[in-house]
């Protein structure tokens, strides 16, 4: 199976996904083309961006971590660099440390692209 690859700016980030009908349905929205979304700065804790469309979710309440993707409202793509409680769908976790994760999206908002990689 194709997986798909995380990139904030210009840096690849390694993302351990969730194997769920959200993160399916995200394979098949960046299948043919690579999906690019802005994110902004919120809270100062997370950067959320539009997916551009709604997607099967599955909310439960959660208290994220840096590192965590989650879908929000069912549009939106939230990944965090601090932490937070609320209802989302775990689409993964960026495989880096807080730090790492605050240098990436803590000093202003991003670009994120989601693209079909390797297999894995």
């Amino acid at each position: 199976m194709k997986r798909v690859k995380l990139k904030i700016g210009d840096a690849e980030v390694p993302v351990i996904w969730e194997e769920n009908d959200s993160v399916d349905e995200l394979r098949e929205i960046v299948k043919e083309k690579p999906l690019t979304i802005q994110m902004s700065m919120y809270g100062g804790f997370e950067q959320v961006g539009p997916i551009g469309r709604d997607i099967v979710s599955n909310d439960q309440q959660t208290t994220t971590q840096a590192g965590d993707i989650v879908l929000y409202s069912g549009d939106q793509i939230v990944i965090f660099y601090g932490s937070n409680s609320w209802a989302y769908t775990r689409l993964g976790h960026v495989d880096l440390s807080s730090k790492e994760m605050e240098a990436l999206l803590g000093n202003g908002d991003v670009m994120l692209t989601l693209q079909m990689g390797g297999s894995r």
